[in-house]
């Protein structure tokens, strides 16, 4: 129960709705304990009525409501007296429903806010996370904790609480009458609930367990599913459908066993409750017996107690029931709180600044290494890039080129040295602001589930407008194509843009950073889908785009068209060159050899 602490904040952000629901589940559960009262006397008034009956005294135990009604219909004929207790028997019955209706109304509806509010907390936190959290943490998994585990804390929330609420007012208005009544009578029925309350505490103990290995395995299936669907043009061009089937059929066997495992538990679990209420009904008729034998102006008392335990039937057997909701929903809660309490290591300081991108880019000694990996991508950098300079980063793959992008958009801190702009450390500027003023294209290119034009002004506060789009797709080389689609910039791209191709994609994303028209612009080797025509198009574009802005453009080839500021060549995540072109061919080192063979291979045609 300590993890579904989590949620408690919601109960009194809905008070009014669960004060309302508990009011009404108590008024409901009152008329409902009024019925057994009526009917105990109308059996006693019945057995008086036989010949040789001894006549009774009125009893002064009944309920306060209870004791003015029978005042009332006590000195009414038989007949009369049946008619009315019959009729104010069903009237307690349409009241208890029209109540248990509106009981539904607040706490099953409060139940659904909450989810509401909370799958928008956990989607408000997974945006908060960092970008190294995301590379521990599967897609599938995400989705599933913020579907499936939200959905199982919301059966807490409303069913769990409300059958909760409803058997203890119930139990407890039906225990209070029966003390009221025989102290004797009632210990003795009552006396399996003492074994149900041990055999719940057993049973949770177990549910909690297995309900944590079925949420678990339900996110290794999900998961599963989710690369599939991903990447099933991989999938079906390795001919690997077969392997992928196996795979999701040994996940889904695993969630299987786990999910039958807990069914089994819980068959067992609700049919032993209800076989501890029944054994309070045959105590009762068996007692009762007894002592209307004794007795025989016990008879309505004996049919009351009877009453009481069927109609505690169905709130005790809910016992299980609302006990298997609140471990699996503990079971889900945990797992939820496992990321809500993860705390973004990448996040505004305390004193952070707001971001004026202006003066001169400093790496000053910076060395990186990814935790998740160990991998150290950065050793001991250092660069001076001057304000409006355009400065190229070329190297081998896993050479640190990307890094040095992700750290000055501030995606990790440096483990060692620091990263500045204009002098002030970008650990000090707001993030949301730093990357607000750097237009970036990233390596692994993204298109959304929408528009194209909607793609390409994703970066704006507001959509774009059409002049706009057009302009930066032009600069971005991709303008007449997408007037080729079949509704232009309002056709949809697809998942993960799949109805356009790889250099498609690339200039669309290309024109989503050139659209915000930001002083700094990152292109992180955003051309290798493109063919050389398209690409010397596209630096032509830029060079003109780029004036009086900073710019670092990473590749692993060599821009000739575009004159460089500064030339910057990594080997595993150190600067192995620096210099302008000229300078760099003067070396005759690993660029002038590089520049020689993408020369050679442009005139070969290759």
């Amino acid at each position: 129960m300590k993890h579904l602490a989590a949620v408690y904040k919601y109960f009194w952000k809905y008070r009014f709705r669960f004060i309302a629901g508990i009011l009404l589940t108590a008024t409901s559960n009152y008329f409902a304990v009024m019925t057994p009262e009526i009917t105990g006397y109308i059996v006693g008034k019945l057995q008086q009525s036989l010949p040789g009956a001894k006549p009774t005294s009125f009893r002064n135990e009944y309920d306060a409501l209870v004791t003015y009604f029978i005042k009332w219909v006590d000195t009414m004929s038989f007949s009369q007296l049946v008619t009315i207790c019959s009729l104010t028997i069903l009237l307690l019955a349409v009241l208890r429903g029209l109540f248990m209706f509106f009981m539904r109304q607040t706490i099953i509806v409060m139940s659904r806010h909450i989810e509401f509010d909370q799958k928008n907390e956990v989607y408000q936190h997974y945006q908060r996370l960092d970008t190294g959290f995301y590379k521990t943490h599967s897609t599938g998994d995400l989705m599933n904790r913020m579907a499936e585990d939200v959905s199982r804390v919301r059966m807490f929330t409303g069913p769990a609480i409300m059958y909760l609420i409803n058997l203890l007012s119930l139990i407890s208005l039906s225990v209070i009458n029966m003390f009221r009544k025989d102290v004797h009578l009632s210990l003795i029925v009552l006396a399996p609930l003492p074994l149900l309350a041990l055999t719940i505490y057993i049973v949770n103990n177990v549910i909690h367990k297995k309900s944590e290995k079925v949420q678990a395995s339900l996110s290794n299936l999900t998961t599963n599913a989710q690369e599939a669907y991903s990447g099933i043009r991989v999938i079906k061009s390795f001919v690997q459908e077969n392997a992928m089937m196996r795979f999701f059929t040994q996940n889904s066997e695993e969630y299987r066993k786990n999910a039958v495992g807990l069914a089994k538990v819980e068959a067992i679990y609700f049919p032993s409750m209800t076989l501890m209420v029944g054994l309070s009904t045959l105590i009762t008729i068996l007692i009762g017996g007894q002592m209307a034998l004794e007795d025989p102006s016990k008879v309505g008392l004996i049919v009351e107690f009877v009453i009481y335990i069927n109609m505690l039937t169905f709130p005790v057997s809910a016992i299980g029931s609302v006990a298997s909701m609140v471990q699996r929903a503990a079971a889900s809660q945990k797992r939820l709180n496992e990321f809500l309490q993860t705390e973004p290591v990448i996040k505004d300081k305390n004193n952070a600044v707001p971001a004026n991108l202006s003066g001169d880019i400093v790496f000053d000694n910076v060395s990186f290494t990814y935790a998740n990996t160990g991998i150290k991508a950065i050793e001991n950098f250092s660069l001076t890039i001057k304000e409006g300079q355009k400065i190229l980063i070329i190297g081998k793959t896993g050479s640190g080129k990307s890094t040095l992008a992700q750290l000055l958009l501030r995606f990790y801190d440096p483990e060692k040295g620091a990263v500045t702009i204009g002098g002030t450390p970008v650990s000090n500027f707001k993030v949301r602001e730093l990357r607000e003023q750097i237009a970036y294209v990233p390596q692994d290119v993204f298109l959304f589930s929408d528009t194209v034009g909607n793609n390409i002004s994703f970066g704006l506060p507001q959509v774009a407008t059409k002049e706009n789009m057009q302009h930066a797709a032009r600069l971005a080389s991709v303008d007449n194509e997408i007037k080729g689609l079949e509704k232009g910039y309002e056709t949809m791209v697809g998942e993960r843009g799949v109805t356009l191709s790889g250099g498609q994609k690339q200039r669309v994303s290309i024109a989503r950073a050139l659209i915000k028209d930001s002083r700094m612009l990152l292109l992180d080797d955003c051309l290798s889908a493109v063919d050389a025509k398209t690409e010397h198009t596209i630096i032509q574009n830029l060079y003109q785009y780029l004036d009086k802005k900073t710019a670092i453009i990473i590749t692993h080839r060599i821009f000739s068209h575009l004159n460089f500021d500064q030339v910057v060549v990594m080997e595993n995540g150190r600067m192995l060159e620096q210099g302008t072109h000229e300078q760099l061919m003067s070396l005759d080192g690993y660029y002038a050899e590089l520049y020689r063979l993408q020369v050679s291979n442009e005139q070969s045609g290759e």
